[in-house]
């Protein structure tokens, strides 16, 4: 029997008009051991039924922090709409860590993240990891969002820029609003094209994807097609 460990919320705050930040604190105070770019199962439990349902969340937070941290979209699902009504001290439960999308800094000296939505969440994990160990890790990242206002944790990726060995792009998807129509970076889906004008060496790069599984099959073929070892791509898909 898988042994859930209750959680309670510590902070609460909206981040983009669709992506809430969570955070949660072990009961007892422990803190979970887990490497950049795993998942944890995070469970609702009714306090007047007993049911429970769960779902998958990437950690953004770095391993040794004493608080879960979660980048939710908030799509008023089953379980979504829970975290809706959720206020400081609501008690969850956390099975985990699990999964094999994982930053290994000793082997992975230059690296290409490529996010969709809240796909940034487990990069958050590897980009805090490597500023606070100040690894000299050389770190390309391409986001993909629907509209400007949708880029999550903004200052903390440009504060990066200035500390450590990265860089970023973001790419909006839609052309709906007229602040979609003022963006000045990259439009539409990320192709080979567009990797290919940001990152030059991308066939040296140890390649990781997180998004929808179409986004992830795009993005994979796409380094494949220039140049990148199948072997050096890693992927952590959502949905079917």
């Amino acid at each position: 029997m898988i042994n859930k460990k209750p959680y309670v919320i510590s902070g609460i705050a909206k981040e983009t008009p669709d992506v809430t930040l969570f955070r949660f604190r072990a009961q007892d105070g422990s803190t979970l051991s887990f490497d950049p770019g795993m998942f944890i199962m995070l469970h609702y439990r009714n306090p007047q039924t007993g049911e429970e349902i769960g779902r998958a969340f990437s950690l953004a937070s770095r391993p040794d922090d004493t608080e879960l941290e979660f980048a939710i979209s908030m799509i008023h699902g089953k379980f979504t709409s829970k975290l809706d009504d959720a206020k400081i001290g609501d008690v969850y439960f956390v099975t985990g860590p699990y999964g094999q999308f994982k930053y290994t800094p000793a082997e992975n000296k230059k690296v290409l993240f490529v996010a969709g939505g809240t796909g940034l969440a487990p990069f958050l994990s590897m980009l805090r990891l490597i500023g606070e160990k100040k690894y000299d890790t050389d770190v390309e990242l391409i986001y993909s969002i629907r509209h400007p206002e949708e880029i999550i944790r903004k200052q903390e990726l440009e504060d990066y820029k200035k500390s450590m060995h990265f860089n970023y792009v973001v790419s909006v998807t839609r052309q709906e609003t007229d602040e979609d129509m003022r963006w000045q970076g990259e439009h539409g889906h990320i192709d080979a094209q567009m990797i290919e004008r940001h990152v030059l060496d991308a066939a040296e790069r140890t390649c990781y994807i997180c998004g929808p599984l179409k986004f992830t099959k795009a993005i994979e073929a796409a380094l494949i097609s220039l140049g990148v070892d199948k072997k050096n791509i890693k992927a952590d898909v959502w949905g079917e």
